[in-house]
């Protein structure tokens, strides 16, 4: 199960890296955010505007873990959205990482011999009699709705308007379902996940957003089409409204 967890796997080598990172080559600026971090804990440095771009400028971001970028990258992009909350940073990219595992993003667990292809497939099982299948699979549909919407939108956009494929509002829709249907679930409630659940299903089309322009500006920053400007245009215009 995907637990927002990304920051508790961090390690001590993580802390020191984005502090000789932040620091540049300032012996006074690493000797003041070595303090901070003793005092305060990593959350400053991890919020630090500068983190980021030192890690795609600077040689020493060559050796940044995959949870160090990916929760930087995710939690920047969600801050410049207005998303405050370090938990919703923290569990996109918790899926991520797990998503990063070689056939995972069809299988609601690791050791799971069932694969899905299609969110539409994982929908016909939510109601699984097994309790604990039934909470993955509703947890998962969210899950890679996220991550195809997320982290594939050109594909999507390319997909709807040259094949009639479904539209990102369609991937959104059923992530929403599939984070509320877990919220509801008994073994969520009793497992203090409801709240989690909840909140990624009310901001989701904003996670969504935030992931997707991780996509775009790191992933893959050199593509230029009609479908990812008109999609970028249109997550301008719908995240301006709303704050």
């Amino acid at each position: 199960m995907i637990l927002a967890n990304v920051r508790r796997q961090l390690t001590r080598r993580d802390a020191q890296l984005a502090a000789r990172l932040i620091a540049r080559d300032s012996t006074d600026e690493l000797e003041t955010l070595q303090n901070q971090l003793a005092n305060e804990g990593i959350d400053g440095l991890l919020d630090d505007p500068r983190l980021l771009r030192a890690i795609l400028e600077h040689p020493l971001g060559a050796a940044v873990s995959f949870p160090l970028f990916a929760y930087v990258a995710v939690r920047a992009a969600l801050r410049r959205l207005g998303e405050g909350d370090p938990g919703l940073a923290d569990y996109a990219a918790a899926v991520l990482l797990e998503f990063n595992a070689r056939g995972r993003a069809n299988r609601i667990g690791a050791s799971d011999d069932q694969t899905y292809e299609a969110l539409y497939e994982l929908l016909g099982d939510v109601n699984d009699p097994d309790a604990k299948r039934s909470l993955l699979v509703r947890a998962h549909l969210g899950n890679y709705a996220l991550w195809l919407s997320g982290l594939f939108a050109d594909h999507i956009e390319y997909r709807r308007w040259h094949r009639g494929g479904p539209s990102l509002d369609y991937f959104e829709e059923l992530g929403r379902r599939g984070f509320i249907l877990a919220a509801d679930h008994r073994l969520a409630v009793e497992n203090g996940l409801a709240p989690l659940y909840t909140k990624i299903a009310e901001r989701f089309g904003l996670v969504r957003t935030a992931l997707t322009r991780v996509s775009d500006q790191l992933l893959f920053p050199n593509v230029s089409s009609p479908e990812r400007l008109m999609r970028q245009v249109a997550d301008e215009a719908t995240w301006r409204m709303a704050g």
